[in-house]
């Protein structure tokens, strides 16, 4: 009798945890479709957290909301994506400018590239899980650059969070699409610890 009643807390644990899995790849799915044109995925990234905290919380949502959420970051945080994009690009060129020989003192240029295309991302992902609807984007940046600097756990969770979804793409492409999901799960784990 007693390995009954322990058996059913841990179905209904282990149940819990994978509808919150099931539900971070579904996620993925949906930021992925989202964000084809790349200048979206920030606002797609924001609405994917958005619904990952709904979600957590018991609150209802669905794609329509999630939908909706795209709509909202976008309008008010397009010129916030494109900096962040800008930054990204720019860093990658310098590093590819630094690995060329040309430039003298290339060394040092290629360590900070190298620290600072991740140091972007990270910084514009905890940008968007942290992002809610009527929020300005440069205030919401500011918050999570601070966080970015005083919380490097969080931080060095993302990064792994990115170096799971670049290896997922690498040998198996079509899994990109949900493992952006458990980044975004990542993202509002960092945000919420």
């Amino acid at each position: 009798m007693a390995t009954k009643s322990s058996a059913a807390p841990r179905t209904s644990f282990v149940r819990e945890r994978f509808s919150v899995f099931s539900e971070c790849l579904l996620t993925g799915v949906w930021i992925t479709v989202a964000a084809l044109p790349l200048v979206t995925f920030p606002a797609a990234f924001a609405a994917g957290s958005r619904h990952l905290r709904r979600y957590l919380a018991g609150e209802a949502g669905g794609v329509r909301e999630f939908a909706a959420d795209v709509r909202e970051a976008f309008r008010t945080g397009w010129r916030a994506s494109l900096l962040w994009w800008a930054a990204l690009a720019l860093l990658a060129f310098d590093w590819q400018v630094a690995r060329s020989g040309l430039l003298p003192g290339g060394r040092p240029l290629i360590a900070v590239s190298l620290l600072g295309l991740p140091a972007v991302a990270v910084w514009g992902l905890r940008t968007a899980a942290a992002w809610h609807p009527g929020s300005p984007w440069s205030a919401t940046a500011r918050a999570a650059g601070r966080r970015t600097l005083t919380d490097p756990a969080g931080s060095l969770l993302l990064v792994g969070g990115f170096v799971a979804l670049a290896l997922a793409a690498w040998q198996i492409p079509p899994l990109a699409a949900p493992a952006l999901g458990c980044l975004a799960a990542a993202a509002v784990a960092a945000d919420r610890r």
